[in-house]
């Protein structure tokens, strides 16, 4: 893991949910699936990268590792990294039982992974990279540009807010979530919200750009929910 200097943000530092709870972990699954459905998901992004067998594919943020399970039996490699030591642990319980030897797990997060493998296809971030404030968000994209072999592709998929209707969005928003999963998921939503570092759609645009990134494509749910497909230049 990289030796961070004395000013860098700590990125281990437990920001909104607290993921190093054992119990946070283990409802985490079942609570997702309240209001995703995460095997479709993982699927449909597989298919949009284009991976194959050869593939070496990195995702930060894994959490419980259900993208990497997914991605482990369609790719070479697949390199699963996160903050939490508890969610790692359940990557790895998960990959033992499914007898998948194709995944490395690294206890690291945007700021201090060190890619010791070959150049990825790909590299996947899904509702994790909120959790850095913005200029740590453009520190991070020029990291993750130089894990990717040329033409290599990112996918970024988070929590992003179009700048008309902000407030009117995510009212609704959390009106959604919280008929789908009750209070618990309302609080979330709302302690996301208040604490957490989503930003501007426009904002994530500048920071892909400067960082070296082509947008192939972008999609903004409800206003509230944002895709990426970027290609390194």
């Amino acid at each position: 893991m990289k030796k961070s200097p004395p000013w860098q943000y700590d990125e281990f530092r437990q920001v909104g949910v607290d993921y190093e709870d054992p119990l946070e972990v283990e409802a985490y699954d079942e609570r997702h699936a309240q209001f995703r459905d995460v095997d479709a998901e993982c699927a449909r992004i597989l298919d949009t990268l284009g991976v194959t067998t050869q593939s070496v594919v990195i995702e930060l943020g894994t959490g419980t590792g259900a993208f990497a399970m997914h991605a482990a039996r369609r790719c070479g490699h697949v390199y699963a990294v996160d903050v939490s030591d508890r969610m790692l642990e359940a990557v790895r319980n998960k990959a033992n039982k499914a007898v998948l030897q194709n995944i490395t797990t690294c206890h690291a997060g945007f700021l201090t992974y060190e890619h010791a493998g070959p150049f990825a296809d790909a590299l996947v971030t899904s509702m994790a990279f909120h959790h850095l404030p913005d200029f740590w968000k453009g520190m991070a994209l020029a990291r993750m540009n130089g894990m990717l072999k040329p033409g290599g592709l990112l996918y970024i998929h988070d929590v992003l807010f179009a700048q008309a209707d902000a407030e009117a969005n995510i009212t609704r928003w959390i009106d959604t979530l919280g008929d789908i999963g009750g209070q618990q998921l309302r609080d979330e939503v709302a302690t996301h919200i208040r604490e957490e570092f989503s930003t501007f759609d426009w904002i994530m645009d500048g920071l892909l750009e400067r960082a070296d990134f082509s947008i192939l494509s972008k999609d903004m749910v409800e206003g509230v929910v944002g895709t990426y497909l970027c290609q390194k230049n």
